[in-house]
C-alpha cells in the first residue's frame, strides 16, 4: 500500500483524481501529522492567545478589585446593621451627655440629648459634696 497517492497531479485537481479512483467515499475521524510550517502555526496562535488570556485576565483582576472595593464599606455596614439588631442595640460614641447627681440615691445619671438615661454609676467620693445648685434642682421627677 502507497503512503502517498497522486503526488504528481496539481493539488487542486488531486481530490477529484482521488474520488475517480476510489471504491467509495465515506467520512471517517483519523489523525492528521503536522507539517513543521503548521506546527511553528500553531503555537504562534498558541503565544497569540496566551497573550489574550493574560490581558484578559488583567482586565478581569482590576475589575474584581475595584468591585471588592466598592463592596467593602457595604460588607461593613452589614456586619454592623447585623450585630444592632442581634444586640437590639448600639453604641454610640463620643456624645454629649450631663451628668445628673442623686445624692440621696448615691448615684450619678447621664442623660442624652433626648433625656434617657444612658448611663449610671455610684457617685464618686469628690462628687459627694453638694452645691447650692444641687440643693435647688427640679430633675422632673418631684411630686
Amino acid at each position: 500500500m502507497d503512503k502517498f497517492l497522486g503526488q504528481e497531479i496539481p493539488e487542486k485537481d488531486r481530490w477529484q483524481f482521488l474520488q475517480d479512483n476510489a471504491d467509495a467515499v465515506e467520512e471517517i475521524g483519523y489523525t492528521h501529522r503536522f507539517t513543521p510550517d503548521e506546527l511553528a502555526q500553531k503555537k504562534e496562535y498558541l503565544a497569540e492567545t496566551s497573550i489574550q488570556i493574560n490581558d484578559i485576565e488583567i482586565e478581569k483582576k482590576e475589575a474584581m478589585e475595584a468591585f471588592k472595593a466598592e463592596l467593602k464599606p457595604l460588607n461593613e455596614r452589614k456586619q454592623e446593621l447585623l450585630e444592632n439588631i442581634k444586640k437590639g442595640s448600639e453604641y454610640i460614641e463620643n456624645e454629649e451627655c450631663v451628668k445628673i447627681l442623686y445624692h440621696e440615691e448615691k448615684m450619678a445619671g447621664y442623660y442624652n440629648k433626648l433625656g434617657e438615661l444612658v448611663y449610671s454609676r455610684p457617685i464618686m467620693p469628690q462628687e459627694m459634696q453638694r452645691t447650692i445648685f444641687n440643693i435647688n434642682r427640679k430633675t422632673g421627677t418631684e411630686s
